[in-house]
């Protein structure tokens, strides 16, 4: 897939069940002054490389008044640990404090143009995208980071300027098409682009 959402569009509205046994929609969170939006999975080396980063992240930029919303589309036939039993799971073993919604139609990936796990989109108070890409240069290893081009961009965005840098090409494991050629694999060999 190569599309993937322009810088300045709208944030597509979505409806989708989350792992606390909520339904969310985009307008569940438009008191949020930035809106951090993930495509993510249970499975991928590099989503569980970040998972305690994007934790932490939550955890340090809520109080500011940005909200995460976690969204898990990839099929699960071929990829069963993503399954949305598993994702309440691992939403439950890791504490996640934010909502982590499943995208069984996938729709939702679609309009995005969600490409990988994980993949990060910013948007403004408007819900204009700011910012799209990885969270940083090294989601597999914890530790080994030397930018912060998710953080650098809500930081920009809170103090009311457009990121330095509005783009980059998300690290991960190609989002799981239904109907796609996606054979399962074990995690270490995530087929990284």
């Amino acid at each position: 897939m190569a599309f993937t959402l322009t810088l300045g569009s709208q944030a597509p509205d979505f409806n989708l069940p989350g792992t606390d046994s909520r339904h969310y929609r985009l307008a569940d969170f438009k008191d949020a002054k930035v809106l951090v939006i993930v495509f993510t999975c249970n499975h991928c080396p590099y989503v569980l490389g970040s998972e305690d980063r994007i934790i932490r992240f939550h955890r340090d930029y809520a109080p500011k008044g940005v909200a995460l919303v976690a969204i898990n589309s990839n099929e699960t036939d071929q990829h069963p640990l993503d399954s949305f039993e598993n994702m309440q799971v691992r939403a439950k073993q890791k504490g996640f404090k934010f909502p982590y919604l499943r995208d069984e139609t996938q729709e939702v990936a679609r309009a995005y143009g969600a490409l990988r796990t994980p993949h990060f989109y910013v948007f403004d108070a408007q819900r204009r995208l700011q910012y799209t890409g990885r969270m940083d240069d090294h989601p597999r290893q914890p530790g080994r980071e030397t930018t912060h081009e998710l953080v650098d961009a809500v930081e920009a965005v809170l103090a009311g300027r457009r990121p330095q840098v509005p783009l980059t090409n998300p690290i991960g494991c190609n989002v799981k098409w239904r109907g796609q050629e996606n054979h399962w694999m074990p995690p270490e060999a995530c087929d990284l682009v």
